[in-house]
């Protein structure tokens, strides 16, 4: 036979609303964080990925001041020899000119493609946001 105490209620097992309240904004905080932190470690790799990109472009500036210094020792050449050795400076000077253009071109277009946005982290926010409306 069943017995039922004289005190028991049938909610008594059930969390009371101001339990359900305080584990929702633990949930809610800890769900804020751990956002915060996606945040922070997405950031991190488009800033590394910046980094990497911007070498290119350093890298192409680099050697476009060495192509002005080539095409300047070809004007040189040409002023004290007339012919055969300034035209091979300029040649080179030309060819690294022409190197450190695409290089330079290459890393601008792969800056431009980074988005500072945290996309991932602000998309799971939204969704966040939406799920916490529910449950209040």
């Amino acid at each position: 036979m069943e017995q039922v105490r004289a005190n028991s209620t049938p909610f008594q097992d059930e969390p009371s609303l101001g339990e359900l309240f305080s584990d929702l904004s633990a949930s809610a905080s800890t769900l804020v964080r751990q956002e915060f932190e996606l945040a922070k470690v997405e950031m991190t790799r488009k800033a590394n990925k910046a980094v990497r990109d911007s070498i290119l472009v350093i890298v192409g500036g680099l050697l476009g001041f060495a192509a002005l210094l080539t095409l300047i020792a070809a004007v040189v050449l040409m002023l004290a020899e007339v012919m055969d050795a300034w035209l091979a400076a300029l040649i080179v000077g030309v060819v690294l000119a022409i190197v450190a253009g695409i290089l330079a071109m290459v890393g601008i277009n792969k800056l431009k493609e980074i988005e500072p946005m945290p996309r991932r982290a602000m998309t799971t926010l939204r969704e966040d946001k939406e799920w916490l409306a529910q449950q209040i």
